[in-house]
């Protein structure tokens, strides 16, 4: 197989963590060749996709991590899979990125998550076509919804629609004195997300990744600071793999076909509680930390499937360029 990744610069990731960075490690273990693009090197010309890449070396080690062998330019129709992984704020450019791999998919390439599926989707809200799994939530860029919402729960908790990793995110308790400017600082930027503060978290926040609407048999379950409320790694949350509880494989299996049937094969569902809080489809995580306990290699699992998929298609003609 002929790999292509589009991510944000490696230069700047974690590797003991990165999950991108886990599915280069898998694919070089398949043998198969590996190219690194990031996304403002896409290109289209005549109807045709295109990129510069590199040809990537990864070593599983915590400094000099990655070799890139000598810039090419190149077709994407060239390649068997890409895999497309940018952290949000999804952007404008972003939607861009995924008209041009959409360009390469029409001409063969197997690309996962699949582009249209991505441009339509928002992960805060693609929770909400489940509502009756998710805690009471409220979606507006009206203040007075927002007062009434909080009125009526008491307890809450307030999220952009754009950001992850736990940026700009607020709870508030009825009463509190900073409710008018955290209200006007969140609706000033677009429509904001409300929802019933979950006691729950202070046990943690599961991720469950999904591989084709299946789920991984463990979670990593973060767990915020005695002084946080947030869970993410990325705001000081500690991570523990945990086995799937019965609710847990109850929400995969209600989401997950769904999720599979739009060309959503890699995600990565959020739980607090008994609740699903978030369906994250740009850029799940924490496959890394998983396959550390369980040995399980989630990455390699979805390379397998991504494979499979590849040649169960290669029958089908490739559109000829116009």
């Amino acid at each position: 197989m002929k790999l292509g990744i589009v991510m944000d610069p490696i230069s700047h990731i974690k590797p003991y963590k990165d999950t991108s960075f886990a599915l280069l490690l898998a694919a070089q273990a398949r043998g198969w060749a590996t190219f690194y693009m990031e996304p403002n090197w896409l290109y289209a010309e005549a109807g045709q996709a295109k990129s510069k890449w590199h040809p990537i070396t990864v070593f599983d080690r915590f400094d000099a991590w990655f070799e890139l062998g000598a810039a090419q330019q190149g077709d994407l129709a060239e390649l068997d899979i890409i895999i497309q992984r940018q952290d949000p704020p999804v952007s404008l450019n972003y939607h861009y990125v995924t008209a041009l791999l959409a360009l390469a998919e029409r001409h063969g390439v197997l690309v996962a998550n699949r582009p249209n599926a991505l441009r339509a989707a928002n992960e805060k809200l693609l929770a909400q076509h489940y509502p009756d799994l998710c805690p009471p939530t409220l979606v507006t860029r009206e203040p007075s919804l927002l007062r009434a919402f909080l009125a009526e729960h008491e307890h809450i908790v307030l999220k952009p629609l754009d950001a992850m990793g736990g940026s700009s995110i607020f709870q508030i308790q009825a009463g509190d004195l900073n409710t008018s400017v955290i209200i006007e600082t969140m609706t000033e930027h677009g429509l904001t997300m409300a929802q019933k503060f979950l006691p729950a978290v202070r046990e943690g926040d599961r991720r469950i990744l999904l591989i084709n609407g299946q789920p991984v048999d463990h979670a990593l379950l973060r767990v915020p600071q005695a002084d946080e409320f947030r869970a993410n790694l990325a705001a000081g949350g500690r991570g523990q793999v945990v086995p799937l509880r019965a609710r847990d494989r109850a929400i995969a299996a209600r989401v997950g076909p769904d999720l599979a049937a739009a060309g959503f094969w890699f995600v990565g569902l959020d739980v607090i509680g008994d609740h699903l809080t978030e369906i994250n489809v740009t850029s799940p995580t924490c496959a890394r930390e998983i396959d550390a306990v369980c040995h399980n290699d989630p990455a390699g699992q979805l390379l397998d499937f991504l494979a499979n998929q590849r040649l169960n298609n290669s029958a089908a003609p490739r559109l000829s360029p116009r």
